[in-house]
């Protein structure tokens, strides 16, 4: 069987992010107009037409207003995630920028039911170190301030009556508070220091309890309903070795109805017994974990997600009234006539003794001994590797590469002490659990101990060249994405909104002010004279978060001591690649780099 062309792993889906209006009238969904990615919407049973016209960058995240007339998104301009939020009529009229602030930055507070012509909204205004909370009137446009920061809250929560009534703080000493406004004053209503994990889900629909995830009595976070006077809490969900990962509330009753829990594969908790019979179905319909995204008024019909490791995402319009349901599209029909790879998961012990959750793709069509191998090393740090579908790995497995993820530790969802067992340890510790999954692969016979690559993007662009710098005879090439190179730099050249955040960077990596000799030693640029191997680097150039320096500072360095690099740099990108012309550019470049260094590398069993 041939390749599978780049174009069908990393072009545009044909469609996308399907959703059902609050009236149960209309479909929208993401499809490529002109070669970009735009909001299409129609009758449930069709035709679709795009009622936005984007041009360039494509849309990526939208949403129904309640009122069913209009949809609503952000968008950036090359990178600079300065969102604004655009209101695009269901009929078809030009989109009108509601937060039209040059240089801010707007992101969703939330929407409801009985408010539908209207919508909360953070915009760093009038300061870009906070979001103040705004409400906006999707009739007239107009702007008016709800509620001013008082500088350390980062994230506000509306109450059944749309009120803002609960904020979440940072703390001065890298904690959480959470808030809530009673009696026109704020009082703290939770506290969690730095090693523990709080947040509010939502308010209970006679708005005297909040839906509150918490991992003060346990090492993961807990679900529970706690009334807003200290009177009564109940423990709802958990589940052994995962945080909680989501909600599903009704979207009218605004109660719980199951908590959502993702360790090697996503786990639901069922709290309503009226979605259980749905929720059976759901699991007969498709193979592969589903999540409901979208559901109209009457809450008959539901948008499911269907993740799978081997065919993309598909979508389905479900139907509860006769637990039906109806297949809509998958997002890249074309590759479901290939034969995708199995994403397998697997635990890693590292030198320590603590467990890492992993995954492990095998290439189809060859015996799975002596591979060249990819260490894909997730970003964030604080996020993680899920089970799924996933181009890279699907691409790199069709190429003839086994493919590793890891969740080293620091990564979320784990646990508090999986999680805080990464504090201070970039480039230590963390990097170890990289180095002790690559041995793993090695003894397993799995992979080729001479022939494996590093590959990441952010804070994974980071651990490929801590990889390089640090354990330079693992890997023959590396391949970084976005990646900071001087931790010290990073950190003080973070976005404005950030800056409330900055203790818990403090804690979490190192303090820049205290401690730079610290920091200098865990960052690759110091120690650039120790690389010998091949690197590829990428990055936008209007990334907020690593700025481009970041590379350009280490490919300097490499290529003032001779040493082999490739640099590219997207003048309209940001952290990330976002045009479909550009991953394409960088895939392709990257599949070369690969095929120069990794598959070419001396086979195992050589002699030198």
């Amino acid at each position: 069987m041939s390749r599978i062309p780049l174009e069908i792993l990393f072009g545009n889906p044909e469609r996308a992010s399907a959703q059902i209006s609050p009236d149960g009238k209309s479909l929208a969904c993401l499809a490529p107009k002109d070669g970009v990615l735009n909001i299409w919407a129609g009758p449930v049973e069709g035709p679709y037409r795009a009622i936005t016209d984007d041009r360039k960058r494509g849309i990526r995240s939208y949403f129904w207003a309640e009122n069913s007339a209009s949809l609503l998104y952000v968008q950036d301009r090359d990178g600079d995630e300065n969102w604004h939020l655009y209101q695009a009529p269901a009929h078809g009229d030009p989109a009108r920028d509601l937060t039209p602030f040059p240089g801010a930055q707007a992101h969703i507070i939330g929407v409801h039911w009985r408010f539908p012509d209207q919508v909360l909204v953070g915009i760093n205004h009038r300061d870009p170190r906070i979001h103040d909370a705004y409400r906006i009137d999707l009739g007239s446009g107009a702007c008016s301030m709800e509620l001013e920061n008082p500088g350390d809250v980062m994230g506000w929560l509306p109450d059944e009556d749309f009120r803002i009534r609960a904020a979440r703080a940072i703390t001065p000493q890298g904690g959480t508070e959470l808030r809530v406004l009673d009696g026109g004053a704020w009082k703290v209503f939770m506290s969690w220091g730095p090693e523990d994990q709080g947040a509010a889900h939502g308010f209970t629909a006679d708005n005297r309890g909040l839906y509150v995830e918490s991992s003060l009595d346990s090492d993961t976070t807990v679900l529970w309903e706690m009334s807003l006077d200290g009177g009564s809490q109940r423990r709802l969900a958990s589940w052994p070795g995962a945080d909680l990962s989501g909600v599903l509330t009704h979207p009218r009753r605004a109660h719980a109805q199951a908590a959502a829990f993702f360790k090697e594969r996503l786990h639901w908790v069922i709290l309503d017994e009226e979605i259980k019979p749905d929720f059976e179905a759901l699991a007969k319909l498709c193979e592969g974990d589903y999540h409901l995204l979208s559901r109209d008024a009457q809450d008959r019909y539901w948008i499911v997600l269907f993740n799978l490791d081997r065919k993309p995402p598909r979508y389905y319009l479900y139907d509860r009234k006769t637990r039906q349901g109806r297949f809509l599209f998958s997002t890249r029909p074309r590759l479901e006539e290939y034969q995708l790879s199995a994403m397998s998961p697997v635990t890693i012990k590292a030198r320590d003794g603590l467990e890492l959750p992993a995954y492990l793709t095998l290439p189809q069509r060859v015996e799975p001994k002596a591979l060249p191998l990819v260490l894909d090393v997730h970003g964030g740090p604080w996020a993680r590797d899920s089970w799924g579908f996933n181009p890279e790995t699907q691409w790199l497995a069709d190429r003839g590469y086994a493919v590793l993820q890891v969740n080293f530790r620091g990564s979320q969802g784990f646990g508090k002490r999986f999680l805080h067992a990464g504090d201070r340890q970039w480039g230590a510790k963390m990097q170890d659990d990289l180095t002790d999954a690559v041995h793993w692969a090695v003894q397993r016979g799995f992979a080729d101990p001479r022939r494996v690559a590093i590959y990441g993007g952010s804070y994974g662009g980071y651990a490929a060249l801590a990889g390089a710098a640090f354990t330079p005879e693992l890997y023959c090439c590396a391949v970084d994405v976005v990646g900071p190179s001087n931790i010290i730099t990073l950190i003080r050249s973070i976005p404005p909104y950030w800056e409330p955040m900055r203790k818990i960077f403090d804690l979490r990596v190192g303090d820049v002010d205290k401690e730079p000799e610290f920091l200098k030693e865990r960052s690759p640029l110091f120690h650039a004279d120790r690389i010998q191997i091949p690197l590829l680097i990428a990055q936008g150039a209007n990334d907020p978060r690593v700025k481009k320096a970041e590379s350009e500072m280490i490919v300097e360095a490499l290529r003032r001591r001779g040493k082999p690099v490739d640099y590219l740099l997207f003048e309209d990108e940001g952290h990330g690649f976002a045009r479909p012309e550009n991953r394409l550019k960088f895939y392709a470049h990257m599949e070369d780099f690969l095929g120069r260094y990794l598959a070419a590398a001396q086979p195992a069993g050589a002699r030198p």
